[in-house]
């Protein structure tokens, strides 16, 4: 089944609600399917062989490792609080908003 996740877009501010992480903000970076890699969160140390010919140098490097977006929840910076995502359509256009506020998520 493909997953298409129209709540969360790339660069919104969410807060991780389970897990190792929880409680932590950050913006999303990238989204795959039904995860997503949220800047400096979810850090795995990974073994990495020297590439000379990639100027990559060998080592313990620490890599952020991709978090399920249901684990995941927008960040209201008015209410300070986490909130769900709801549409609204004006114009023949559809717009996330807060479902708390009502306010516009401006992305």
């Amino acid at each position: 089944m493909k997953y298409k996740n129209t709540k969360l877009r790339e660069g919104d501010e969410v807060i991780v609600i389970t897990g190792k992480e929880k409680g932590k903000r950050g913006n999303i970076k990238s989204i795959s399917g039904d995860k997503c890699l949220i800047n400096e969160l979810n850090l795995a140390k990974r073994h990495t062989r020297p590439n000379p010919q990639l100027g990559i140098t060998g080592g313990i490097v620490e890599k952020e490792m991709p978090i399920k977006l249901s684990n995941v929840m927008i960040w209201n910076n008015s209410t300070k609080k986490r909130d769900k995502v709801a549409f609204k359509i004006e114009k023949d256009k559809k717009i996330r908003i807060f479902r708390s506020s009502g306010k516009e998520i401006k992305s």
